[in-house]
Formats: C-alpha cells, structure tokens, sequence
C-alpha cells in the first residue's frame, strides 16, 4: 500500500473503521447505540483506570449540576443492557469520544483522545469462563483479520496473520520471562506469535508485582478459573513492525459480580465505593451479567494502515501563523 495524499489517508481510515465496525457487530451480535459524552459526577459510573487519573469536569447551567467527561463506558454499557433488557448473547457496541488528560505521557501511540468501540454483551452466570472469554477474543480477532484482507486484496500486509490467537496468562508470561519487566515481556512474546492475548491482568503475580494496573470495579481479575491462576479478563495485543513493538489494541473482560466486585474494592482500599449508587446495582445483582471492553480505534487504524504515529489517524491541532497577517482592503 503505497504512501496517501491527506484525502487518501482519510479514505484510508473510513474504510478501515467501517470495515471493522460492521464485521465486530457481526462476530459478537451488537447493535451500535449512541454513546454519552458525559456522565453525572459522583454517580460511581465513571471509568477509574488507574486510579490516579482525574475527568475532564462540566457544570451545566442549566440544571445547576456537575457532570464528568467519559474516561470510557465501561460501566455505563453494563448499565444500559440491563435497563433494556437484553437477551444473553446480544449486545451493543458505541462509536466513543473519551478524553483523559492525565496521561502519564503522549507518545507515537498514546493521546490524550480516546477513540474506541466501546463494547458490551450479556452472558449467562454459567458462562464466567475463560472459555467464554477466548471465543469472544477470537471473534474480535476474526473482525481484525476481516478488515486487513478487506484493505489488503492481494495479501500483502506486512504481518502474518496466524491461524488461531496465542493465549498466555500474565503469571505463566512472567514464568517465561522472568528478568524482563511487563512492557518488555509483552513484547517477546509478541514479537514471536504476531497476535497474543495475555489473560488475567490486575491481580498480583508471582513474585508480587502486577502485571498492569486495573480498575476493581468492571473488569473481574480475581475470581478463580479453569486455569491454575485467577482473572477473567485481558489485553489484545498485535506485533507492529514500523514500532518494533507489541501494540496493544484492546482491552476486556467478563465483568464483576457481586462477590468480584466486593473482593476488588477491598484489594484496591476503595471498599467505601460500594455505597455508590452503580455500585450497589452489581452487589443487589440487578445489572446482568456481562463480557465487554474497548478497541481502540485509532490503534487498529495504525495497526492495519501501518502507520507509526497515531496523529496520522486522529484530527490534529492545526499550527496557526503566529505573526500578524496583512489582510487587503
């Protein structure tokens, strides 16, 4: 695929998000819904990350009230589902627009914009599986493989695609490497399967470190599995060669329960979070049971167009001349 022209470029990208987007709604059974942009502060629906990092703040005049701008939807997708009444095995997915301002450092693949398909689908309780969340990845991964041989009619994508995803759990990861930190193992491993899934991010490992940080409050890393080691959840990541580096495109998981969820608060020192009102939805056990997550859609667009900046795929601030311009009478 030869370098684009701006327009090309923007072509380029529709493509890819449209590609993409339709073949996920397909593989995981969604329906796209309109995304907020903002939420109620103080409602216990906002995404937490790491813990450190603070929301964009809104006051609306008009009702007097305090709103936050979206970190994700994490929460309020779960929220959503069961308002509506969704079946088991539907879904939705949203086009989000997130800010978060307080990332540690922006680099070739980190921006303080937030593009995602931001996605969640109701399971049945029996289905908290690791089972269940290797064929989810696997359907992601099968939208991923959709949109490169869409882009890439004559096969010439840099990347080989294998046949099935790698599977590694973040302990057996650190078993397999253990004088390298997180980042660099991902990296290894990535490097040598192309495509990997890392299950069971958040809790501690062996050697009583974590892998990454995650928030205690939607994704389940605790609750014990059909592996030897605990967690429900996990991150997507895919070999970019212009990166020399493992791309991390997705993160997700099957969500808390009532048992997870007071286990994490109280791993995580939040345990006064439980009185939030979002909260005591998952411990009275009226939000459903669900598996979901975000993909980044710049990242996928990097990934698939090979680009080695994420600006090439994200509106960028324009640079205005800083000297007075004569303009004619």
């Amino acid at each position: 695929m030869k370098t684009s022209t701006f327009a090309q470029q923007q072509l380029l990208l529709s493509q890819v998000k449209h590609q993409f987007a339709s073949a996920l709604a397909q593989q995981l059974q969604l329906i796209p819904v309109q995304a907020p942009l903002i939420m109620a502060a103080g409602s216990g629906m906002q995404d937490g990350l790491a813990g450190h990092e603070q929301p964009v703040k809104v006051r609306v005049q008009a009702e007097q009230a305090d709103y936050e701008v979206v970190h994700s939807l994490a929460k309020w997708k779960r929220a959503l589902l069961g308002q509506q009444q969704f079946a088991a095995g539907s879904g939705i997915v949203t086009d989000m627009r997130a800010l978060r301002p307080d990332e540690e450092k922006l680099s070739e693949r980190h921006s303080v914009l937030v593009e995602q398909w931001d996605w969640e689908r109701v399971i049945q309780p029996q289905e908290r599986t690791i089972a269940t969340l290797k064929e989810t990845v696997r359907g992601i991964y099968s939208a991923l493989k959709h949109t490169v041989r869409a882009l890439y009619p004559d096969g010439d994508f840099p990347v080989e695609l294998p046949t099935d995803v790698t599977f590694i759990h973040a302990e057996q990861l650190r078993q397999a490497y253990p004088d390298l930190t997180p980042k660099q193992r991902e990296r290894a491993i990535t490097h040598q399967h192309n495509v990997v899934f890392i299950i069971g991010i958040g809790g501690a490992l062996g050697d009583g470190e974590k892998h990454d940080v995650r928030a205690p409050d939607y994704d389940d890393w605790t609750s014990a599995t059909e592996l030897e080691w605990a967690g429900l959840n996990g991150d997507l990541l895919v070999w970019h060669p212009l990166l020399d580096d493992a791309l991390e495109l997705s993160s997700m998981g099957i969500r808390v329960d009532a048992p997870a969820l007071l286990r994490q608060l109280e791993l995580s020192g939040k345990h006064q979070h439980a009185q939030l009102p979002w909260h005591r939805l998952v411990l009275s056990g009226q939000l459903p049971q669900t598996i979901g997550g975000g993909i980044g859609q710049s990242r996928v667009a990097m990934w698939v167009l090979q680009y080695d900046h994420i600006s090439a795929t994200q509106a960028t601030l324009l640079d205005l001349p800083k000297q007075p311009v004569s303009v004619a009478a």
